[in-house]
Order: structure tokens, then sequence, then C-alpha cells
């Protein structure tokens, strides 16, 4: 048996159902241990944000309930919230505000003792140095995508949460962020749980891939499991399996 301190999430049969009809999340149940990184995967309209929004506790579940580094959220959202942290190109921060004080805005959100020191290891660590004193909205894609990764980092979080980190980033770019969540995983002993379209993203950075559709876990296992038993070379071809309905028995059944 499982003790409770020694999982970063919990989720008991959780449900999200909009306006009494609309049913976002359907009854799903997952374990996420501490130190790993987990991709959760699926189309539009699959219930990834949904979930992860429950998870942070922004949105309140119709049933069930998550648990984050082993206390009850959103109850206790006030002793967590400091604890994790959430990262999304889709997110902007202030515009007109230079990148120094957004980030020292959100390192007093977040209670960081000593906001300066910390800014200044991240603009070392993450290549900001140039860019602190610049408008945030004068910045490329790129460049408020590390920003973003800094905010993401500031508080030093036990739990980070990404949605589509690298969405509409070059190559280089976007490898450079992996390679900084993949040291930062290590060095911290974090736990990641990613939200992604990029499947060699997924297959680089996870321990592990849930897939849901229509708000319900289609698969959950090892990426090497998962595609043994869709007898596929890569987590792409097994997403559109799952996307478009034909399961690993349509793609040749393998045992669990």
């Amino acid at each position: 048996m499982h003790r409770q301190n020694d999982a970063a999430i919990e989720v008991d049969h959780l449900v999200k159902r909009y306006n009494k009809v609309a049913l976002a999340v359907d009854d799903i149940s997952f374990r996420i241990p501490r130190g790993s990184v987990t991709a959760l995967l699926g189309g539009n309209g699959a219930g990834k944000t949904t979930t992860i929004a429950m998870i942070m506790g922004l949105i309140l579940p119709t049933s069930g309930r998550v648990r984050v580094l082993g206390l009850p959220m959103p109850e206790a959202s006030a002793q967590l919230l400091h604890r994790m942290n959430f990262e999304s190109p889709y997110v902007d921060m202030p515009m007109r505000l230079t990148v120094r004080q957004n980030l020292s805005v959100f390192g007093r959100l977040y209670g960081v003792v000593d906001v300066p020191g910390r800014i200044a290891e991240l603009a070392a660590e993450l290549d900001l140095a140039d860019l602190l004193d610049r408008r945030t909205g004068s910045l490329s894609a790129g460049q408020k995508t590390r920003v973003s990764l800094a905010k993401a980092l500031i508080n030093e979080p036990e739990l980070l949460l990404l949605d589509e980190p690298t969405a509409s980033l070059d190559p280089d770019t976007a490898d450079w962020i992996r390679a900084r969540l993949a040291a930062y995983r290590v060095t911290r002993g974090a736990t990641l749980l990613l939200a992604s379209h990029n499947m060699l993203e997924v297959e680089r950075l996870c321990d592990r891939v849930i897939i849901m559709k229509l708000g319900r876990i289609a698969d959950d296992d090892t990426p090497a499991r998962i595609l043994a038993r869709y007898q596929r070379d890569t987590l792409e071809e097994v997403f559109l399996d799952v996307a478009r309905g034909r399961g690993f028995a349509a793609a040749g059944e393998v045992a669990p």
C-alpha cells in the first residue's frame, strides 16, 4: 500500500460537469509519484486542461477528490500554492512591465525570501540577463517562453504543471527549454506533469503517459509499454490510433 506522502498528485474518481450536462472529465483516477515526469495527452476537448485546472484548485470538481503533495486541493490551497507552479505560453504576463518587474511581482506572490537574489540566479540559468530591463511585451516568442519558465521556477516548486511549454517555438529553442526542464527535475527532485501535443517531447522527457479521450483515461503506462501494446514506433502513431478510435486491438493487440 502506498503512503499518501510519497505521491505528488492523487486523483480519485474525478468528475467535472458543466451546466449539469456537458461532461468534461468523466470519473478518472490516477496517482503520480514524487520526482516523476508524467505526460497528460489527448486531443482538443479530451479534458486535459480541465484536469490540470482542478489539480491547481482553479476549478472545483463536480465530484471526486484531488490531493496534491499529500494535502486536499482546493481546501489546502493556501498551504500548497507556494510549493507548486504552472507554465503555459497561452498565459501572458503584464506586457507593460519589465521582465524584472514581472518576476519580482510573482516572487513576492509565491513568498520567495530573497526575490532579487532568485531573479539573479534564474537570469544566469536561463540566459535572461540582457532581457531583465526590457518590457515583456517587446520580447520574441522564444524570449517570452524563457521568461515564462523563469516565472514558473521562481519559487523552486516541488510540483511543476506545464501546458504545452514549447508550443510555437523553433526546434532549437524548444530543445533548450526541454533540457532546462529535465535538469530542474534532476537537481530539485521535482515532479512534472506535462500536457503536450509534441510527441517527441513526451518521449524525451516523460516516464509515464496518461492518454485522455472524451474526458476518460484511454491508456496509462510507460512510453515503451504503450508503444509495444499498440505495436507502433512512435507515440504520435499511438496518439492517432486513440484519437481515431482504433485502439490497440485494431493495431494488433498485445497483452498488457
